[in-house]
């Protein structure tokens, strides 16, 4: 064989063999979509550390962070359009049973547990408009309230709250008020500059809006949630309740507040391999405590003892694993 062609024919080898791991590399990296809340908001903030913590530990998993909402993001990860997604414990599971607000049974959904957020409602009234009773706020003539997009757990459950004092966005309207939406920036906007009067949102604490506010020009005071609406929500849809003490937000209350209360979970869907869900679950079970902490504040709550326990969902083959390696689920 000439020389020159058996050199040609040695570079060719040796470049295949270079390329080769290469190509392996790719075919092995799992990119996957997270859908997470508004911009703004802590969920996303929240989702997108969470990214980065996965990324450090596991260069084979991505996770590209989208903002969503906290009804629609069930039913995103349920039809795959996102393969993971944040969902809210009471929602979820009625995502799962096909109950309201879903019209069918979400039979793709795993869960990596909950706990990972729990979040609490806020209703956020100016200090020079009257009421300290949310019925009397939500019944009044003109009233102007601002809250998070339609496709959002917080909306959704302010709607609740309305069926049941007997009001609506359209009498809202009708009456001379103004119902808005929006994200979360844009409804900390509105509110800021006097467009609304009143604002509803479900944040876990410290959320940052509600901390700019308090440090704003407009003097502002947190409501409390009466106790008739927080068991109305807890025996019709499994909310929870407790308590956002006083040191929370100083400059927007006094004491301390009995407010309705949710969890988050974070949901896939059940065609993500078993090794993707071991290894990013793995991840938040070795990063609990400090780490999660620096993510979000809320994230201190992060438990695998009990996170692995939510009836909800079920939880994911490679989730069960993680939490069992971790002694945190007992042997099946």
């Amino acid at each position: 064989m000439p020389l020159h062609v058996s050199r040609r024919a040695t570079l060719l080898g040796t470049g295949a063999a270079l390329a080769a791991p290469f190509i392996r590399t790719a075919q092995a990296q799992q990119t996957m979509e997270f859908v997470a809340g508004s911009l703004g908001g802590g969920w996303y903030t929240i989702a997108a550390g969470i990214a980065a913590l996965v990324r450090d530990e596991n260069p084979d998993i991505q996770l590209r962070v989208v903002p969503g909402g906290g009804v629609a993001n069930s039913t995103r990860v349920n039809n795959n359009q996102s393969q993971m997604g944040f969902g809210i414990d009471a929602f979820t599971a009625a995502a799962v049973k096909g109950e309201d607000p879903y019209s069918a049974k979400h039979e793709r959904l795993r869960s990596l547990g909950t706990g990972y957020s729990p979040t609490e409602h806020n209703f956020l009234r100016a200090a020079d408009k009257p009421g300290d009773d949310m019925r009397q706020i939500l019944t009044q003539r003109g009233l102007r309230l601002a809250a998070p997009q339609r496709s959002s757990t917080d909306e959704t459950t302010l709607q609740r709250i309305m069926r049941f004092v007997g009001t609506s966005p359209d009498r809202i309207r009708s009456e001379g008020g103004r119902y808005l939406n929006g994200s979360y920036a844009d409804i900390a906007a509105a509110y800021a500059d006097g467009q609304v009067d009143y604002l509803y949102c479900a944040l876990a604490k410290p959320a940052a809006i509600l901390t700019e506010i308090g440090q704003g020009r407009r003097s502002s005071r947190l409501v409390g949630f009466p106790d008739d609406v927080r068991k109305h929500l807890i025996d019709a849809f499994a909310y929870n309740e407790g308590v956002l003490p006083a040191a929370t937000y100083p400059q927007l209350q006094s004491a301390d507040l009995r407010v309705t209360t949710m969890d988050s979970v974070i949901m896939v869907h059940d065609s993500v391999p078993e090794d993707v869900a071991y290894k990013v679950t793995r991840t938040l079970i070795r990063n609990k405590g400090a780490r999660l902490t620096q993510i979000h504040a809320s994230m201190a709550s992060y438990d695998p003892a009990s996170s692995w326990r939510y009836a909800g969902c079920p939880l994911h083959p490679g989730a069960a694993k993680a939490y069992r390696e971790a002694g945190a689920m007992p042997a099946a």
